[in-house]
């Protein structure tokens, strides 16, 4: 598995952390930023995690500022991404079960990093459970034709 994460430079700590974390599980990183704790803006590392995933680059993407909502806008904005913002395991496990979502982010502001920990192996640990959710899948991608 192969996952993009990205972060401003409020995230730069939680980030440095999650690649450690994740690593440490086997999983490949590339990582799309920022790379140090000068000011930054979050939209580009959001459209460049998105992009990845969108071109298969990445299997999954990971996102993180200060809450998590700004960095997942922007991801939001690119077509077949569903990213959502958590700050809990339970949150984080039903978007993937029944929303299918490919990007996951979280505020390093609002979440600790254990809890971060737990947040992201919760994520990746669920499957997308399909039937009546790929209908619901299939109408938000119909969105994104209008």
């Amino acid at each position: 598995m192969k996952i993009a994460i990205g972060c401003d430079h409020v995230g730069i700590e939680h980030k440095d952390l999650v690649i450690k974390h994740l690593q440490e599980k086997g999983i490949e990183i590339e990582d799309f930023g920022a790379h140090s704790s000068e000011r930054t803006d979050y939209p580009q590392y959001g459209l460049a995690v998105a992009q990845a995933v969108q071109n298969q680059h990445a299997d999954l993407g990971l996102l993180i500022c200060g809450t998590g909502v700004g960095i997942s806008l922007a991801a939001n904005k690119v077509k077949g991404i569903r990213a959502v913002v958590c700050s809990d395991p339970y949150t984080a496990q039903l978007s993937k079960q029944h929303n299918n979502t490919n990007i996951l982010a979280f505020g390093s502001r609002v979440v600790g990093i254990e809890l971060a920990k737990m947040i992201i192996d919760s994520w990746l640990d669920a499957e997308f459970e399909g039937g009546r959710h790929q209908n619901r899948i299939d109408q938000i991608a119909a969105i994104e034709e209008v």
